[in-house]
C-alpha cells in the first residue's frame, strides 16, 4: 500500500491521489532463466504489491531453450498479473525488450531483467521519483568493483569514445534498468528502425530524467550469455547506430594522405626532370601497396557496416516475432510501429 511506499522511500512519498487510475508494468526479457524465475517472483511480487498500484509483468521469453516458457506459464497460472510472450526464436535482448514495451499498458513501465542483480526493491525509489514528475528514472551502477580490472578499464575508454563520437551521451554506469512514463514508451515504440541500441535511445529520447545508484548483486543461479566478443559487437553496434564519424574519418584519412603523396610525387618529378630516372625501391613500394591496401579494406569494412544496416532497414523485415502469448487475454497489443509484426 502507500504506507509501504512511505517506508521504503522516507519522507517525499505523493498523496495517496496520485496512486489513484495510475497502472504500473514490469518488462523483463529472459533467456535461459528457469531456475531463477522462483526467486525473482518471491521478491518481485510483494515489493509491487507494497507499492499500492495495479500493476502486470510482462515476461518476454527470447527464444530460451532450456524450460524457462514452461516455469513461465506454471508461475502464470498462480500468479494472473504475469503475462508472458514467446518470441520465435532468440531475436536478441534489444528485440526483447522492444516486444514488452510495445505490449506494456501502464502509465509507467520498468525494464528489468530476471537474473536478480536488478533489485526489486529499487522499483519503489523509481515510482517515487516518477510521482515527483521524473519522466525516465535510471539505475546506475554504485561501483563496478566486482569487475574484472580490463573490463573496467574497457569500459572507461568506450564511454569516452562514443561521448566523442556521437551525438548522444550515455551515463556511466547506466544499464537498461530503468523506468520509463508512458510518454516516453510511446516515443521509443514509434520509432521506426529494426537496428536498435536501446541504452543510445533512451539518452537520444530526452525528457526529464534522473540517475538513481544502485549495487548490482550476484545472479541468483545461472551465466551470462555475454561473452567479450558479443559485448564488443554490442559496443560497435552503439557507435554505428549513433555517429557517422567512423564514415568521416576516411575522408580525412583520405586527405592527410593525398597532400603529402601530392607533394611527394612534385618531388620525383623535379627530380627526375634534373637527374634522370632513379631506380624505385622495390621493398618500399611494397610497403606502401601494403599499408595502403590495408587502409582501403578497413574503410570498405566500416562502410559495408553502415551499408548492411541500411539494407536491413530496407527488407523490412519485422524486429520480432511472437509464437505465443500468454495471459493477455482479450486485450491487445498498442499499434505496432513499422517494422514489427506479432
Amino acid at each position: 500500500m502507500l504506507t509501504s511506499l512511505s517506508a521504503a522511500s522516507g519522507s517525499h512519498a505523493q498523496p495517496a491521489s496520485t496512486l489513484v487510475g495510475k497502472r504500473l508494468s514490469i518488462v523483463i526479457p529472459m533467456h535461459n532463466e528457469e531456475a531463477n524465475l522462483a526467486a525473482l517472483f518471491e521478491r518481485l511480487i510483494p515489493v509491487l504489491d507494497g507499492i499500492g498500484m495495479p500493476f502486470e509483468i510482462i515476461c518476454v521469453d527470447d527464444g530460451s531453450r532450456d524450460g524457462t516458457f514452461a516455469a513461465l506459464v506454471f508461475h502464470q497460472a498462480r500468479e494472473p498479473r504475469l503475462k508472458l510472450l514467446r518470441l520465435s526464436r532468440n531475436f536478441g535482448k534489444e528485440a526483447a525488450m522492444s516486444a514488452g514495451l510495445r505490449h506494456a499498458n501502464g502509465d509507467a513501465v520498468v525494464l528489468m531483467d530476471g537474473d536478480l542483480q536488478h533489485p526489486p526493491e529499487t522499483i519503489v525509489t523509481f515510482v517515487e521519483q516518477w510521482h515527483q514528475g521524473m519522466q525516465m528514472v535510471y539505475g546506475v551502477r554504485a561501483s563496478r568493483l566486482t569487475d574484472p580490472w580490463t573490463r573496467r578499464f574497457l569500459t572507461k575508454i568506450y564511454y569516452r569514445l562514443l561521448d566523442n563520437l556521437s551525438e548522444v551521451t550515455l551515463p556511466r554506469g547506466a544499464g537498461d534498468f530503468r523506468l520509463l512514463d508512458r510518454s516516453v514508451v510511446d516515443a521509443l515504440n514509434a520509432m521506426p528502425e529494426r537496428n536498435r541500441f536501446m541504452k543510445g535511445l533512451f539518452s537520444w529520447v530526452g525528457y526529464r530524467q534522473l540517475a538513481i545508484p544502485f549495487e548490482v548483486a550476484q545472479r541468483h543461479a545461472g551465466t551470462s550469455t555475454f561473452n567479450f566478443w558479443r559485448l564488443l559487437r554490442f559496443g560497435l553496434d552503439g557507435v554505428v547506430s549513433f555517429s557517422n564519424v567512423p564514415l568521416r574519418m576516411w575522408s580525412w584519412l583520405g586527405i592527410a594522405l593525398s597532400v603529402p603523396s601530392f607533394f611527394y610525387g612534385l618531388v620525383i618529378i623535379t627530380k627526375t626532370l634534373l637527374f634522370g630516372v632513379d631506380t624505385p625501391g622495390y621493398a618500399s613500394t611494397m610497403v606502401a601497396v601494403l599499408f595502403l591496401g590495408g587502409l582501403q579494406l578497413i574503410g570498405l569494412g566500416v562502410l559495408g557496416d553502415y551499408l548492411g544496416r541500411v539494407f536491413t532497414e530496407v527488407k523490412g523485415r519485422p524486429m520480432y516475432l511472437v509464437n505465443e502469448k500468454v495471459g493477455f487475454g482479450e486485450a491487445v497489443a498498442r499499434p505496432a510501429p513499422v517494422g514489427e509484426q506479432s
